[in-house]
């Protein structure tokens, strides 16, 4: 994971139901996994800035289970983006891309709201932020 972006990715391992067999991820399998995340949540752009979404920090948190559900905390630029409604849906997209994944939730939050502090080097870079 990058380490000039803001996100959390944590490992939410679960408690097999009765009579369930546990398939936890490796630590060496959930790296590659979350890079695949990765990947695939740089593929969605904000429509108004020249810069993937990941690199600008609007993805705040990934959780990922046991069995690659993912559940994704994403923000925006501002509440009132005009893609509030769309960025979701396309976030989950592109998530459902990486092979192997399971169910993938994501939940729109603005707190702590949005800053250009969340941006990665790269993203400031291309905005000539500096």
């Amino acid at each position: 994971m990058s380490e000039e972006t803001n996100t959390e990715l944590t490992h939410a391992a679960e408690t097999p139901a009765e009579g369930a067999s546990a398939s936890a991820m490796t630590p060496q399998e959930l790296d590659v996994f979350s890079e695949k995340l990765i990947q695939a949540m740089k593929t969605v752009f904000d429509p108004e800035i020249p810069v993937d979404i990941y690199e600008l920090g609007l993805i705040y948190k990934v959780d990922v289970a046991d069995n690659k559900d993912v559940t994704v905390d994403m923000t925006l630029t501002a509440p009132a983006c005009p893609v509030a409604g769309e960025m979701p849906v396309m976030v989950q997209t592109a998530l459902e891309t990486v092979p192997e994944i399971g169910k993938v939730v994501v939940n729109m939050v603005f707190e702590p709201p949005w800053t250009p502090d969340r941006m990665s080097e790269e993203a400031k870079l291309e905005l000539n932020m500096f």
